[in-house]
């Protein structure tokens, strides 16, 4: 039998660097998590100055981060505010509209990634037509001019 461990022979001593490694983006509690959740994540790229995707909703909650660029980020009820690289940002999904994703500068691209978390069988996303978004707009906050 050998005295020395499996799980280190030929390896450098395990070091505490773990202990400090982790920096903590965003907590959130979402209102809820679709009951057997499907959970996906992907990345998103604009190029410069595109508007995104048009206003849509998810059916669960969505957490993501600006991995390059600067986001243009606004969810219903919400002011609309930038998010740039190394930042995250996370929207509740269910009934909440969610605005404006799109590239906050006409000068370099964005990227963002983003974990949603949707109810079986049903789309990442769905679109809400301009006639849902006439009738909910007493719910969007004010814009900047």
């Amino acid at each position: 039998m050998s005295d020395s461990d499996p799980t280190t022979t030929g390896r450098k001593p395990r070091s505490t660097a773990w202990q400090t490694a982790i920096t903590t983006l965003q907590e959130a509690e979402p209102p809820f998590i679709p009951a057997g959740a499907h959970v996906m994540t992907i990345v998103v790229e604009f190029p410069p100055g595109d508007p995104g995707t048009p206003p849509h909703r998810h059916t669960g909650p969505a957490f993501g981060y600006v991995l390059e660029g600067e986001m243009l980020f606004e969810l219903e009820g919400e002011p609309e505010r930038a998010v740039r690289a190394g930042e995250a940002f996370w929207e509740p999904g269910g009934d909440v509209i969610h605005y404006q994703d799109g590239n906050n500068r006409d000068d370099v691209p964005l990227r963002f990634t983003v974990t949603m978390m949707c109810e079986p069988g049903k789309p990442m996303l769905t679109l809400v037509d301009e006639e849902e978004l006439a009738r909910r707009r007493d719910r969007r906050a004010p814009r900047r001019s």
